[in-house]
């Protein structure tokens, strides 16, 4: 039923790349060009500004893109709804998280979830990214959502939703007047972390090494096992923590914590929705696809 132009439109809007666009919808790159140009006519607008190899979207494509993406994700919307109609969807599903997915992320989708699903008993297992990973493969949870990507072989690992790790601290503390520190001035700080097997420990020591940073390097103050517990250490001292930027929106808001930039490091991962490798349960697919309606991309 979608029209396929506007698929077309769209793969060629996210990647700026009529080649690319062409291999991924398993078409030749004459045939993206024509259905772009059938699209451009139909609305009597130019969609891309072309520059030698390079494309970018003409505010007309900005516009266009916006609109596509609510059809794009209306469409999926109706094959989830209406393919649901056919199954009797019913049993238990068990679910692993890691602790930051577990309390900031997945518990609204759980809740919509069950809503469109109310014979399905859903059950949720909370622990670090590596002890969810071995209940994953100890078969005591059917799939997980973790934080980062371990690559253990027996695994498949699907993104979802990009995250951001940001460094912050309380607004009281004194020494954080700077807003932005050098690479260099991590040493200096008094750093709390996540236990070791946390996703999010594993993402910023990557990060950090990746920078020229070894984890031997920092002055780590203390560990935890949560990030709620981390958050209350920082409003009670003047120490530093890297944490999910999704975990820390009520603290930022009401002017408790505060972040503070360090140049030149960027630290992002993804959540990933893991399942055994050949895994092909139904009741992962559907709970796996009502995910991906709200964070996956085409």
């Amino acid at each position: 039923m979608l029209d396929f132009r506007l698929k077309v439109f769209y793969i060629v809007a996210k990647r700026l790349n009529f080649t690319k666009a062409a291999e991924e919808l398993f078409i030749t790159q004459p045939a993206v060009s024509k259905h772009i140009h059938e699209i451009e006519s139909f609305y009597q607008s130019k969609l891309f500004e072309r520059n030698g190899t390079r494309i970018k979207l003409t505010p007309a494509g900005e516009i266009l893109l916006g609109y596509a993406e609510e059809i794009l994700t209306i469409h999926r919307n109706i094959e989830f709804d209406l393919a649901a109609l056919t199954k009797d969807i019913r049993g238990v599903l068990k679910i692993g998280a890691s602790t930051t997915v577990a309390q900031y992320f997945l518990p609204k989708y759980l809740a919509s979830f069950k809503r469109k699903f109310p014979d399905l008993k859903i059950t949720l297992f909370v622990n670090n990214t590596e002890q969810v990973e071995n209940l994953l493969l100890e078969n005591k949870v059917n799939l997980g959502i973790v934080e980062g990507q371990t690559k253990r072989k027996d695994i498949k690992y699907t993104p979802l939703v990009k995250d951001e790790i940001v460094l912050c601290t309380s607004a009281a503390n004194p020494s954080s007047k700077k807003a932005t520190f050098a690479l260099k001035d991590l040493q200096q700080l008094p750093l709390v972390m996540r236990e070791s097997g946390s996703g999010t420990r594993e993402v910023i020591i990557a990060a950090l090494k990746k920078a020229g940073l070894p984890l031997s390097a920092l002055n780590i103050d203390m560990e935890f096992e949560s990030t709620e517990s981390i958050k209350s250490y920082l409003l009670n001292s003047n120490s530093y923590a890297f944490l999910s930027v999704a975990s820390i929106f009520k603290e930022l808001k009401s002017g408790e914590l505060k972040i503070v930039d360090i140049k030149e490091l960027e630290i992002e991962r993804y959540f990933y929705c893991v399942i055994q490798q050949g895994d092909t349960h139904f009741l992962n697919e559907v709970f796996f696809k009502h995910l991906s309606l709200h964070n996956l991309k085409l």
